[in-house]
């Protein structure tokens, strides 16, 4: 009997930063737009612009790079191999440590507050907790919390699209065993683009939505669309028939990109147009992954700060709500005479300085976390469910890839 052993993929390093970029332009998004920053500071910060106000887009940059991760990881030359066990013990150990420490340390900050409020120390109202209870609290533990089961944000928010993508990776890997089971390649990427097509239709037509922004109300739908596109996204670059000249190359890239940031920029004032987004999105991607020694784009992407910022992309997008929550609070403490102050010295100083402070607090607690959380502790797990030790990496391809 073939024994089933799965070579993990070199990561591609203008993906990785990709990534990286997004999971910081979600962070701006969010500092621009907490209510608590647009009551406290008269002026905007300095790079408020309609694409970082629509950066919430964004989350399906990310589902589609899963797509093609997965694919490239778990179909694509290790076909015939997988193991549904070994891929959920590999998923659950990526997501999980992070997750399950950011949800006891939302737990522990409300904790907090009630204590204070109690004793008097701080004034809010309600004290207790709104969303934030023990039902939410224990959907968090399972990632349950953004499927279907509760119609709210709860805990650590931008943790919903981890719990719906946890659930997609449940379903590709059915369909991976399943095609398996059939010795057939074809029909894994036949069901994959029906779930996709499906998805969209039923998030269109039977729900009604007027744009892609769902989340607690049928999110995983959201992520099945992206994430198979971009499961198709790998089929399609594999059976390109030839690759034009590297100038030709670059000019695709740059194109695909100038299109995705367009069609987020788009989004806040024509919902409608955020349908298209898996779809140029994943041609973007695509493009990076084809020519991947295109002039331009794939230079800057491997630079050292974005292939930094790509490995704790996870982290940055996983702690960030919790450092916002505190600048929330060290605002309101500081109130409202120094920043007018700061403001008029220079308009809008008071917003930028807090975006830039916020970031630069982010960066340095994601690196931490991604270090001694992320990356130790999806270690610890993959060993406590018994993960196959013999799980080893693949040569890279090139130059422009690393392990």
């Amino acid at each position: 009997m073939t024994e089933l052993v799965h070579r993990e993929k070199a990561h591609v390093l203008p993906l990785d930063s990709i990534r990286g970029i997004a999971a910081t332009s979600v962070v701006i998004h969010h500092l621009l737009l907490m209510p608590t920053f647009l009551a406290a500071f008269p002026h905007n910060a300095w790079i408020n612009c309609s694409f970082f106000r629509s950066a919430w887009l964004l989350v399906d940059l990310f589902f589609v790079l899963s797509g093609i991760v997965m694919s490239l990881s778990y179909v694509e030359g290790d076909f015939g191999r997988f193991s549904l066990r070994e891929f959920m013990v590999r998923r659950l150990a990526r997501v999980y440590p992070l997750h399950i420490v950011m949800l006891i340390a939302n737990l522990l900050f409300r904790l907090l507050r009630i204590g204070l409020v109690a004793t008097g120390v701080v004034v809010a109202a309600p004290a207790a907790f709104e969303v934030n209870n023990a039902y939410s609290f224990l959907l968090n533990v399972f990632l349950l919390h953004s499927m279907g089961l509760i119609d709210y944000l709860s805990w650590n928010a931008p943790s919903w699209s981890i719990s719906v993508e946890f659930y997609t990776y449940l379903v590709f890997g059915l369909i991976v065993l399943l095609a398996q089971r059939m010795r057939s390649l074809s029909w894994f990427y036949a069901v994959s683009g029906l779930v996709a097509v499906a998805s969209l239709v039923v998030i269109v037509f039977v729900l009604d939505k007027r744009s892609l922004g769902l989340q607690t109300d049928f999110g995983i739908l959201r992520c099945f669309v992206s994430f198979f596109l971009g499961v198709l996204t790998v089929r399609i670059v594999r059976r390109l028939p030839g690759k034009p000249s590297p100038a030709v190359q670059g000019g695709l890239q740059l194109i695909a990109m100038i299109a995705s940031i367009v069609l987020v920029s788009l989004a806040e004032t024509n919902p409608a147009t955020t349908f298209l987004a898996p779809l140029v999105f994943a041609a973007f991607l695509g493009t990076l992954l084809a020519f991947p020694d295109a002039l331009v784009v794939p230079k800057i992407l491997v630079a050292r700060p974005l292939v930094w910022l790509g490995r704790r992309s996870y982290s940055i997008y996983m702690v960030h709500a919790l450092v916002v929550l505190f600048a929330e609070y060290f605002v309101r403490a500081l109130g409202p005479r120094p920043i007018a102050a700061l403001d008029s010295i220079w308009t809008g100083l008071p917003a930028t300085l807090n975006l830039v402070i916020s970031l630069a607090a982010v960066l340095v607690v994601s690196n931490f976390s991604y270090l001694y959380i992320e990356s130790l502790g999806g270690k610890l797990l993959r060993n406590a469910l018994g993960s196959r030790p013999d799980f080893s990496p693949s040569p890279a391809p090139s130059a422009r890839l690393t392990n």
